[in-house]
């Protein structure tokens, strides 16, 4: 069995090559059953509570997959990482282990690039102000993976932590990127912006339907359970929302607060990733009106990520 390391793993993922391969899988098909979530409680303290996914999908091309990933918020804290994940590449055909990779590399890249892949629908075209909510492995790449599909020239980060954001914001600087960071007024940083892509852990809203301006695009790619949410229920209200699964319905509890509300309609929701990349839905209508994306990922994007790493072997 090969072993791919971190950077090994990042070296095939940029996203001029990762947002369209998860744009043919999306259009594709393979099975992905749903995902085994299982709450870690230790110690009884309940800064070390975690949670863990075990996250398979398979192919007819051939290659199935088995993520795990590790989920403790109270790890920034202590100066971690929020996840850790592994993954594990078979043939689908004979069960025969191919390669362990890096999942926190797989995990990170293979989100940011569905968030730019939902961007590529239902933002603006000539989209260019992004606004980064968080500070993460996830929140880090945004700029570049939505730079990919959209002309993103101006950069902002908010975090609840400022000192957090101003880090980041001189990190892109030196990158290249017109990056600031947004200060304590996310309000204004909100309104102000294109895209607002939110990539926390939080547990309360952050974002309020109030502050997106006409013709915005927001971007919930973070919270992934029915007690994590990072938008109120008024940003679903007179708003086209998208999925990235059925499963988010289930699963994201910013849907399921603004569906207990009233503001959403779970046969409102205007269609899923797959609808989007295969033509049967269509994405935005109109430079005015307002977006949403909400993602709780999907093991597709997963195997589809572990894919490009294990063809680029022998392709380097």
């Amino acid at each position: 069995m090969k072993h791919f390391d971190e950077a090994a793993t990042a070296a095939p993922l940029g996203f001029d090559r990762l947002v369209p391969a998860l744009r043919a899988a999306f259009a594709a098909e393979a099975q992905v059953p749903p995902r085994h979530v299982h709450s870690i409680e230790t110690g009884g303290d309940a800064a070390t509570r975690g949670t863990v996914l075990i996250m398979p999908a398979w192919s007819d091309a051939g290659f199935l997959g088995i993520k795990t990933i590790n989920i403790f918020p109270g790890n920034g804290a202590r100066g971690l990482p929020g996840l850790h994940a592994t993954y594990v590449l078979y043939n689908a055909r004979t069960g025969v282990p191919l390669a362990m990779m890096d999942g926190n590399e797989i995990t990170a890249r293979r989100t940011a690039a569905a968030s730019a892949l939902g961007a590529s629908f239902l933002a603006r075209a000539d989209a260019r102000k992004l606004l980064v909510l968080g500070t993460g492995r996830i929140a880090r790449m945004l700029p570049a993976a939505h730079a990919s599909v959209r002309p993103i020239d101006e950069v902002r980060v908010w975090n609840h932590r400022p000192e957090g954001a101003e880090a980041l914001a001189e990190q892109w600087r030196s990158e290249g990127w017109n990056a600031q960071a947004a200060g304590t007024d996310l309000e204004a940083a909100v309104r102000n912006a294109d895209i607002v892509s939110c990539a926390t852990l939080a547990t309360t809203p952050l974002v309020r339907g109030e502050w997106l301006a006409p013709g915005a695009h927001l971007d919930l790619i973070g919270s992934f359970t029915p007690a994590m949410r990072e938008a109120d229920v008024q940003c679903f209200d007179g708003t086209r929302t998208f999925i990235d699964t059925p499963e988010a319905l289930q699963k994201a509890g910013d849907l399921l607060d603004a569906i207990a509300a009233g503001t959403l309609r779970a046969d409102a929701v205007q269609g899923t990733l797959a609808e989007l990349c295969r033509g049967t839905r269509p994405g935005r209508t109109g430079d005015a009106e307002r977006t949403v994306f909400k993602a709780v990922g999907s093991a597709l994007e997963d195997l589809s990520a572990a894919t490009l790493v294990w063809q680029a072997r022998a392709n380097p």
